[in-house]
């Protein structure tokens, strides 16, 4: 079904589709309300057909709605268009923590005791509003580009659950991160969603779940009977406390397991602070609670068989039974009443101001918080080179002048661990993806410059700004060179260029002349006629190229215009003629012009005779055609003496004129 450009609830504009998942088919919406982007679940339509279901799916999804928290999906909306049910969630631009595992494989110890601690906090909110998630699984963890995890899916896995899934069957999530409780259809609790969490993290630090089987069944009855392999086996980097975490977490009996995230995560915390450390034990505790529930059986029998007691003498008295009934009845009206005002007295807090609690230390801020009537949270304790240890670095909700919030309000909090020292790793040689994920373990930050080189590969480290075993500071930025190997040119074409004209092109290209072949070819044009490499090719720089010329070239005529005069000095002279006698018998004269005299031309073209003739000497323009190919030489001789030499291009002139 293509839902691209539909419009749910007149609101939420489809724009595509961006993921698909076992219930749900997700898609990047616009809310045209509130001018943002959300993620839209549409339920796939086996999911839609069961009133029962769609009606615990809205009372589940309703609640998830209710969840506040930096480390979990907010639900904003919850709606039905026809036939297509739908949820609208937070778009989060980021990985699923499964596809990060999977690019990466088993990830760096502390960064995935990081993100377990932000997914145990999500749970922790959860778990104390009542809302257990059972389906905690890489796949519904979103890690930002910031590198916050968000869970995801929230409530949505009970009402499938006591809808579809059997202790075997199919499921929503992967049976590989089912508690043991959880496989054979059993009761789930917290302690359930607290086992996921130490599958998850499991996978983190080993690159794989701590069961497989070729079927689901076969998964399942693995997490029921067998016990897996410790982490520090299969990743001896973890620390021995880490490996026992995620081996509590793991127990199959959940009363060896933590009771709580909040006790999951003071001991996540342990580990951030001290590797070394130890988590806490279940042992003389663990069989103090078993024995405690058999003797609460024990005394819930005894009161069974007095309340059957109970029960028998009304049944013999009935006046004793309706006045007791009576009584109950007031008991329960004025009981009612008073709760209810109690609950509308607690359901309407005071607002309060929003204190700026940035640069205190936690101690500070937890005195102003309790004056305020606010609550501080720990989010995460991170270093910083700029705030002093113990000081809070920020803070959500984020200070604003004259910003209220409710009383009894969580603020969490970042808290600074001072400046952390870090010993620079050796780069150089390593990959760009390599060098990356190290530097990110390390808490710096990366710069990379890329340039060509001739001696190195692409994607390889050939310098790093910092040395390696140099001390910097946590979050201080490291610059590296990395290889695009040997620069690729674009390959001209040289086509009609002269051999010089050729090479001076090629040597700009920054590639290599080896050899010119040269033909006459009348059915070719001039210069370059050939290449060894192809115009517009890429290759590597300093790459050899041939080139080809064509020394054919084409008979043209070409004319020369010669001026005798000019070359000979000639001048017309006249002289006096005596013609007849005056009436008184002088002799007349008048002036003749005398015959110009007679020269010898002579005409070559490179050496070659052309014309050979007697002209007049006052004869301004002798006219002299020839064919011949490329530059000559022309030389004008007049009785044997040379008067004049020019050179000629017939492939740009084919008219001279001498002078």
């Amino acid at each position: 079904m293509n839902l691209e450009g539909k419009l749910l609830g007149s609101r939420y504009e489809i724009i595509e589709k961006i993921g698909n998942g076992g219930m749900a088919t997700v898609y990047k919406a616009k809310d045209l309300v509130l001018k943002r982007c959300v993620a839209v679940k549409i339920l796939r339509e086996e999911y839609t057909t069961d009133n029962e279901f769609i009606k615990r799916f809205n009372t589940e999804a309703e609640s998830a709605a209710s969840l506040t928290h930096p480390n979990i999906v907010s639900v904003y909306d919850v709606g039905k268009e026809g036939n297509l049910y739908y949820i609208v969630m937070e778009l989060i631009k980021g990985k699923t923590l499964k596809e990060i595992i999977n690019e990466d494989g088993k990830m760096g110890w502390k960064w995935s005791v990081r993100i377990a601690k932000q997914i145990a906090q999500a749970l922790e909110v959860a778990h104390r509003n009542n809302i257990i998630h059972r389906d905690i699984k890489p796949h519904n963890i979103i890690i930002t580009e910031e590198g916050v995890a968000k869970v995801t899916d929230f409530g949505i896995a009970k009402a499938v659950s006591n809808s579809t899934i059997t202790a075997f069957g199919t499921t929503i999530g992967s049976v590989h991160y089912f508690s043991p409780e959880h496989a054979r259809g059993g009761y789930t609790d917290a302690k359930s969603d607290l086992y996921s969490l130490g599958i998850v993290l499991y996978e983190m630090v080993t690159g794989r779940v701590p069961f497989d089987a070729d079927t689901p069944v076969s998964v399942a009855l693995k997490h029921m009977q067998e016990k897996p392999i410790p982490p520090i086996e299969l990743n001896p980097a973890i620390p021995q406390s880490l490996n026992d975490l995620i081996m509590k977490a793991m127990e199959k009996d959940p009363n060896m397991r933590y009771s709580t995230a909040t006790e999951m995560i003071q001991d996540l915390d342990k580990i951030i602070k001290n590797p070394e450390t130890g988590v806490t034990r279940n042992t003389v505790s663990d069989m103090t609670q078993r024995i405690k529930t058999e003797e609460t059986k024990s005394t819930e029998t005894k009161k069974n068989k007095k309340f059957q007691k109970f029960k028998k003498f009304l049944e013999e008295h009935k006046a004793v039974k309706i006045m007791l009934i009576v009584l109950i009845c007031l008991i329960v009206f004025f009981a009612s009443i008073g709760i209810t005002l109690f609950a509308l007295n607690l359901g309407n807090p005071k607002d309060v101001t929003l204190i700026d609690f940035v640069g205190l230390t936690v101690d500070e801020a937890k005195v102003k918080a309790a004056e305020a009537k606010l609550q501080i949270n720990i989010l995460e304790e991170k270093y910083d080179v700029e705030v002093e240890e113990g000081k809070i670095i920020s803070q959500d909700p984020k200070y604003q002048p004259d910003f209220t919030v409710k009383e009894g309000t969580t603020i969490n909090v970042i808290v600074s661990k001072g400046q952390e020292i870090i010993k620079v790793t050796k780069l150089i040689g390593k990959t760009k993806d390599e060098v990356r994920k190290e530097v990110k373990e390390l808490g710096l930050e990366l710069e990379i410059e890329e340039e060509y080189n001739d001696e190195v590969e692409a994607g390889i480290v050939i310098e790093q700004e910092i040395p390696e075993g140099e001390e910097v500071l946590a979050g201080s930025k490291i610059k590296v060179k990395v290889s695009l190997g040997i620069e690729q040119i674009e390959v001209p074409d040289l086509t009609g260029l002269s051999e010089d004209e050729a090479k001076a092109k090629i040597a700009e290209a920054k590639l290599k002349w080896t050899r010119t072949d040269r033909i006459k070819d009348s059915s070719k044009g001039t210069g370059v006629v050939e290449q060894s490499i192809s115009p517009k090719s890429m290759v590597d720089k300093n790459s050899e190229i041939t080139i080809t010329i064509n020394e054919f070239q084409e008979i043209k005529h070409g004319v020369i215009n010669i001026n005798i005069a000019k070359l000979t000095g000639y001048t017309a002279r006249y002289e006096k003629v005596q013609n007849g006698f005056d009436d008184e018998g002088n002799p007349k004269y008048e002036e003749v012009l005398v015959t110009p005299n007679k020269v010898h031309l002579t005409v070559t073209v490179d050496g070659e005779q052309v014309e050979s003739k007697d002209v007049s000497q006052d004869l301004e323009n002798v006219s002299v055609g020839f064919d011949s190919t490329g530059t000559v030489t022309i030389k004008v001789i007049i009785d044997g003496s040379t008067k004049a030499t020019k050179t000629m291009n017939l492939d740009i002139e084919t008219t001279i004129n001498i002078p």
